[in-house]
């Protein structure tokens, strides 16, 4: 999940100059000038992943308008695949949807995913959404037959960086957000494995999340995260 966005436009970049063989390599301008393109939209999409998270944060809609004039410095002819991988990531990674305000509309509005209410900001100083990390929590409690053992979760977590016990630089410390956090929000269920000696704990749908999503919208997201390259997740 911390793999640069992009990475298409570097890699049909490489698969060209490779095509065009050795002698491209006497026309360095040549070559540096895509790598000089690619790097100014990403900074452009890290710029407006950062203003959709503010306009998130202070529950107030924004417009295709407003984010060409204050982030993307009018340029409309990138703006349609910068401002798609932006709202991918918004959902992918921090659990934020991005949608039109009206149906023919320009202005658009940031709520949670999936339905889901809890964003796991309490306090002023908290900037980033947890929901994108609690979505494939619920995700991997679905697809291990609505239950999952501790060290299976800790195990799926884990490949993508997320430890308990290690601070993660989105989401801060998991294993407090999951087995106390999300409890007492009655997302998730946490409890020891019956008959188990020495005890096991597993994770289950707590009534929250029963209430307020479905498994059917938890499958359509996990169907949307294997469709996209890892590299689509992007690093902050």
């Amino acid at each position: 999940m911390a793999a640069p966005p992009c990475s298409q436009s570097e890699e049909g970049n490489s698969s060209n100059q490779e095509a065009e063989g050795p002698g491209t390599s006497q026309e360095p301008a040549g070559d540096e000038a895509p790598t000089a393109a690619a790097a100014a939209l990403q900074e452009k999409l890290a710029d407006l992943v950062e203003f959709l998270l503010h306009k998130y944060r202070a529950k107030e809609p924004t417009s295709k308008a407003e984010m060409l004039r204050e982030v993307l410095g009018g340029d409309e002819e990138h703006f349609p695949v910068i401002f798609r991988e932006a709202c991918e990531c918004l959902q992918l990674v921090f659990g934020v949807d991005v949608a039109k305000a009206e149906p023919n509309s320009d202005t658009y509005v940031l709520a949670t995913t999936l339905g889901l209410t809890y964003d796991g900001l309490l306090s002023p100083e908290q900037t980033i959404p947890k929901t994108g990390l609690l979505v494939v929590v619920l995700a991997v409690i679905l697809l291990g037959g609505d239950c999952a053992p501790e060290e299976c979760m800790w195990e799926a977590l884990g490949a993508m960086g997320v430890r308990a016990g290690s601070e993660h630089f989105i989401y801060g410390e998991p294993r407090e957000l999951l087995t106390e956090a999300w409890v007492r929000e009655q997302y998730l269920e946490y409890r020891q494995v019956p008959g188990s000696d020495p005890p096991r704990y597993e994770f289950l749908w707590g009534p929250r999340a029963h209430a307020e999503t479905s498994k059917m919208k938890v499958l359509g997201f996990i169907f949307k995260v294997n469709r996209r390259e890892p590299t689509c997740f992007f690093a902050f």
